[in-house]
């Protein structure tokens, strides 16, 4: 049964792909899961590849970083904010043969690790969305993730639901792809296979790829396996709402004029006639260009995604676990094998192929195990070496790791713990996922500090918008105020030594002691205030507007 499913001989009725891809996804584990590596025995093996693939710069090698800069980065990365006080004190206690190692599988048991990295697929896909009321389905997609996250589905499990995806979008989280799309074939498309592929098919659509080899009919072959949906809005329940709807009743059209009724779907897909707009084009047969897998014409929705799915997640198509793969690197290591990140391809470029392909079909073997990923590529010498600015074209790629501009949700995450919020700042606010430029204060840092995290990092830069997102933040400028019992007034009250206050700042804000020189000019510059608490204000202000505060080293 599994030889079947592999080589994409699958049956035709629903309740047989279920059946067949439940079955065969469990012989799959059965039989990967006790071969799978060891995260660190598998990081060894990357970092063999990566000096024999790439070599090293001239002049000393990037040292390892230190426990403090360690710990900071695995904190945001995981779970998108920064370690407390007492985190920093407990590591310094645990063992030093093991303690990276520790912490990253506490991390990775942490709720927080399915919140941070469910909020960042929902900017994955809903920032290249062109229904702006996809934004409706952001939180319900990010509670859709978040419990997916943390329960380590498999990441094929994942793209198999949103591909898949029907129902209300306020329920049913993971529509919020096709609703990002308003339900278009085209588009949906382009975006299954840019995040799920790493593949920019969408550039095949009018003409064939002009710097690939994908064709304009293997495009239009792909959007034949979603015609059937469309999205529809519902006003009969108290909230309006729209939902993803399948239509595969017989087709009645006076007319065909093209392809998309998007609130009942077509029968078919046609791939347009560009030199007669008038001509409905030529229905196209539901091909899968990768391997060449098909179905024919008149099959159901149902089957037709769940083939479509079971094909792209097959171990079987190598770029399924390499877009994945692709994109997790470069968000702890700070740059792709390709980039940008959703841009894979047979002709790319791709700085260290025979690395990537280890590791990919790795994280296939283990049955798509996503948090086993993130333990072996924090396990590398790549993840764990100091970091540095991005490099010049010239450098090689991955001899250190680079510094990362927080996302809006990291952000607002790491000055609620740094200015000891958590109990007067919630996400209270109309439910827009962070994207509103009204309402809770989460949503305020989203609108300036958020970013596409598909873009390359080299185009996300500070802004005016900003500056004065955090000048003007009422929640910020109360916790500095250092008349008020909370907050920096309570560190103030509580401790009478200056440079005990400074320590505690800096541990709270940079997760680290200050420099001798940090102190010395910290410490002249209270002296030359002549007032403590104006002072202090002004410290904790500049620290939290720092660009160390603002990155992840």
């Amino acid at each position: 049964m599994l030889r079947l499913l592999l080589n994409g001989r699958l049956p035709r009725s629903r309740w047989q792909y279920s059946l067949f891809a439940m079955l065969g996804m469990l012989l799959l584990q059965s039989v990967v899961v006790a071969a799978a590596p060891e995260p660190a025995a598998t990081a060894v093996e990357i970092d063999r590849k990566l000096a024999a693939e790439i070599g090293s710069n001239a002049g000393e090698a990037v040292p390892r970083t230190s426990d403090e800069t360690f710990l900071r980065r695995v904190f945001l990365d995981l779970l998108g904010e920064t370690p407390t006080a007492d985190d920093i004190l407990a590591f310094a206690f645990m063992s030093d043969e093991s303690k990276r190692a520790e912490i990253v599988e506490q991390l990775l048991d942490d709720e927080s690790f399915g919140t941070n990295w469910a909020r960042y697929w929902r900017d994955v896909v809903l920032y290249r969305r062109t229904e702006e009321r996809a934004l409706i389905s952001a939180n319900s997609m990010a509670q859709y993730l978040s419990e997916k996250l943390n329960s380590n589905a498999p990441w094929s499990e994942i793209a198999t639901d949103f591909i898949t995806a029907t129902g209300d979008i306020r329920e049913n989280g993971d529509t919020a792809l096709i609703m990002a799309q308003a339900g278009r074939p085209e588009d949906v498309t382009a975006e299954v296979s840019r995040i799920f592929l790493g593949i920019q098919i969408q550039c095949a659509q009018c003409h064939d790829h002009p710097t690939d080899r994908w064709q304009r009919q293997q495009f239009h072959e792909l959007a034949a396996f979603f015609p059937r949906i469309a999205v529809r809005q519902d006003r009969s329940g108290d909230v309006p709402t729209f939902l993803v709807t399948v239509n595969d009743a017989p087709f009645q059209f006076r007319r065909q004029t093209n392809n998309n009724n998007r609130f009942r779907g077509t029968p078919e897909h046609f791939m347009p006639n560009l030199e007669d707009p008038t001509d409905k084009g030529t229905q196209m047969q539901p091909v899968f260009f990768v391997s060449g897998d098909k179905l024919a014409k008149g099959t159901r929705d149902a089957d037709r995604r769940d083939a479509l799915a079971a094909w792209i997640t097959s171990p079987r198509n190598p770029w399924f676990a390499k877009a994945f793969v692709n994109r997790i690197w470069s968000e702890l290591v700070g740059e792709g094998f390709y980039e940008p990140v959703d841009d894979l391809g047979p002709d790319r470029e791709c700085s260290a192929p025979s690395t990537i392909d280890y590791l990919a079909s790795t994280f296939a073997e283990t049955g798509y195990d996503v948090k086993w990923l993130y333990q072996t590529v924090i396990a590398t010498d790549a993840y764990q070496r100091e970091s540095r600015s991005r490099r010049d074209y010239e450098e090689l790629p991955f001899q250190a790791n680079c510094s990362q501009r927080l996302r809006g949700d990291q952000l607002f995450d790491s000055l609620v713990s740094a200015l000891d919020l958590s109990d007067r700042v919630t996400d209270a606010g109309p439910a827009r996922g962070g994207y509103m430029r009204r309402g809770s204060p989460r949503a305020v840092f989203n609108v300036a500090f958020g970013y596409d995290p598909s873009s390359p990092r080299e185009e996300v830069g500070s802004s005016v918008q900003q500056a004065l997102a955090i000048m003007n933040a009422p929640f910020i400028n109360q916790s500095i105020n250092a008349r008020r019992s909370d907050g920096l007034g309570a560190i103030l009250r509580d401790n009478s030594d200056n440079e005990d206050v400074l320590v505690e700042l800096y541990l709270k804000t940079l997760s680290r002691g200050p420099s001798s020189y940090e102190t010395q000019t910290c410490l002249s510059y209270v002296r030359q205030v002549r007032d403590r608490n104006e002072a202090f204000e002004d410290i904790l202000w500049s620290l939290i507007n720092s660009t160390e505060f603002l990155h992840r080293k």
